[in-house]
């Protein structure tokens, strides 16, 4: 395959986990990578195996201009858009300040918005290319103190459904990857913030209990390898499915929300949140 024939991939939040297998998987199938993260001294792995490497703050619009300007000055096109950068800020509704939750959607929901917004008229002037957007479970389930997290999952689905429609008669697929839990640095950063916002004061007692459920034992997560799998998949397949489901649990909690009527899910996820925190 020669340089003009290689398709060209963006994958963002790919200084660990998700993002940094996802951008590894595709440099290994032909892609041109441009993996993009916030610390760029997180990726030297990643430039050590010839894939393009950038350090860009998502919400600086001025610098994902220059992202997407440069990509196109080097390599001429864009083939596959996956938006992975995202962070869970949780706490109790009442206690997470209003700028905290504006970064949340700013970060989740209109940096994703932002970046298609740049790769839009490109993939409309070739006619092709996929929008692979990174969810969650939490886009079809909830529980407590995440309640801006699920929020801003609940958006990121609902905007991706809306550009699927709009988008399909351009020949431009957006597919929605919905991973579980999966071992990455996601708990780890959640669960501080949790303590951090709600660890004192009338929800201390449900918040420390609730971090320890971020913090579950190995078994209920899978590997990043796996998401990275299903975006790889998502990315290459001739029809690609417009939503997967991939991790330990995933599949199962849809399932059970999509069965289960809200006051019976209420005390399935209650039952669950009390077997995790013991």
């Amino acid at each position: 395959m020669t340089a003009m024939d290689r398709k060209v991939a963006v994958v963002t939040g790919a200084s660990a986990g998700i993002g940094q297998a996802t951008a590894r998987r595709l440099h290994e199938l032909g892609f041109i990578v441009y993996a993009v993260a916030r610390r760029l001294d997180r990726m030297t792995s990643l430039a050590a195996l010839g894939i393009h490497t950038a350090g860009v703050d998502l919400t600086d619009d001025a610098a994902v201009v220059e992202l997407v300007d440069r990509v196109l000055a080097e390599s001429g096109r864009i083939d596959v858009l996956v938006n992975n950068a995202g962070y869970g800020s949780f706490g109790a509704v009442e206690d997470v300040p209003m700028d905290e939750a504006r970064r949340q959607f700013e970060v989740n929901v209109f940096a994703v918005a932002r970046l298609c917004q740049l790769a839009l008229p490109h993939l409309r002037a070739r006619g092709s290319g996929r929008i692979i957007n990174v969810s969650s479970v939490g886009a079809k389930m909830y529980q407590p103190l995440g309640g801006w997290y699920h929020s801003t999952k609940y958006a990121l689905e609902g905007l991706s459904d809306c550009l699927r429609v709009e988008l399909k008669p351009m020949g431009i697929d957006v597919i929605l990857i919905q991973p579980g839990g999966i071992d990455t640095e996601f708990p780890q950063v959640a669960s501080q913030r949790l303590l951090a916002t709600s660890g004192s004061g009338a929800y201390s007692d449900y918040a420390r209990r609730y971090a320890l459920t971020l913090l579950a034992e190995p078994r209920y997560i899978s590997s990043p390898s796996v998401v990275a799998k299903a975006i790889a998949h998502a990315a290459t397949a001739k029809r690609p499915r417009t939503r997967y489901a991939v991790g330990r649990g995933a599949r199962a909690a849809i399932v059970a929300r999509w069965l289960l009527p809200d006051r019976l899910f209420d005390r399935a996820v209650v039952a669950l949140f009390s077997a995790l925190a013991r």
